[in-house]
């Protein structure tokens, strides 16, 4: 007992000081296991029932059925069909989430997420209601999975840095915009297929990448109100404390100056930092300047 109480200790520990990357994949992996081992405990004891109420943690075809469990927007992007399916959507989400996070915010990939999730259930919902091809399917269809929320952060991060080079093995430097490219063309051409709702999810992940990362060069934060939501959720989010009458300290003129300094040395070598990175790759960077890099995203 010692034991499983230290072992689960430790995980919390991990978890809290783990960056938004990480936080994401514990959750998607734990989310994973205890679905697993309930289907197996039903297994086991024949219950008949194994699979059917995971369906109310999917996210339906049927708009009618939605309404009966509107909570699914939300969970159906934590779930995963089997270890292939989760491992591989990890793995893409721990790539893309590291590049992102050297151009953007944690809260930004954590917004992101959800946005991206929610902007692929709502095409994949639409496509299977309007269009004729897949009517017939709808009221026995969900949708299951973290690749739209992924790829909306894969999406916005090679609209933020087009041209930044990733190597890949047998292939050698490919330009991020051509990976983001390739994937939504890969899903434009396998509508029809058998994971079409996956698909049509992937091309709604997509657009919410390329929306957000738009929009954020014009100063608009589509994220915002998700980390609102959130942080709200989670008692982080508190009302702004009314400013206090303005007093004059006359004495704290220097350390204005010396604060204002610091920080636009900071500011400068963070600058340094992703010029480096975009010129020669995350690989080119040392220990400290990954982690100068790291302790920036966090603010």
């Amino acid at each position: 007992m010692a034991a499983d109480s230290r072992f689960i200790t430790d995980l919390k520990n991990r978890f809290k000081r783990g960056d938004i990357v990480t936080q994401l994949i514990y959750i998607n992996v734990g989310v994973f296991l205890i679905v697993t081992l309930v289907n197996l405990f039903l297994v086991l004891f024949n219950a008949g029932t194994e699979h059917r109420w995971t369906n109310w943690l999917l996210f339906p075809a049927s708009f009618f059925q939605y309404l009966r469990q509107p909570w699914s927007v939300l969970t159906y992007m934590f779930m995963h069909a089997g270890v292939l399916h989760i491992l591989f959507n990890m793995l893409w989400l721990y790539w893309f989430g590291r590049l992102f996070l050297g151009f953007f915010s944690a809260k930004h990939l954590r917004g992101l997420y959800v946005l991206g999730g929610i902007a692929g259930a709502v095409l994949y919902m639409a496509a299977y209601n309007v269009f004729p091809y897949f009517r017939d399917a709808v009221p026995f269809s969900y949708l299951l999975g973290a690749s739209a929320s992924v790829l909306a952060v894969g999406v916005a991060t090679a609209v933020r840095e087009p041209d930044y080079p990733v190597q890949f093995l047998f292939i050698g430097t490919v330009r991020l915009k051509y990976v983001a490219l390739f994937m939504v063309a890969l899903d434009l051409l396998f509508l029809t297929a058998d994971n079409a709702g996956g698909h049509l999810a992937h091309l709604g992940g997509a657009l919410a990448g390329w929306w957000f990362a738009s929009g954020l060069v014009k100063g608009r934060d589509l994220t915002r109100w998700i980390n609102i939501a959130l942080d709200c959720c989670s008692g982080r989010w508190h009302r702004a404390p009314r400013k206090p009458k303005m007093e004059v300290h006359y004495g704290d003129k220097q350390k204005d100056y010396e604060f204002n300094e610091r920080k636009k040395a900071r500011t400068d070598e963070i600058d340094r930092i992703l010029d480096k990175l975009r010129k020669s790759g995350y690989g080119s960077l040392t220990e400290e300047e990954k982690k100068s890099l790291f302790d920036a995203s966090e603010k």
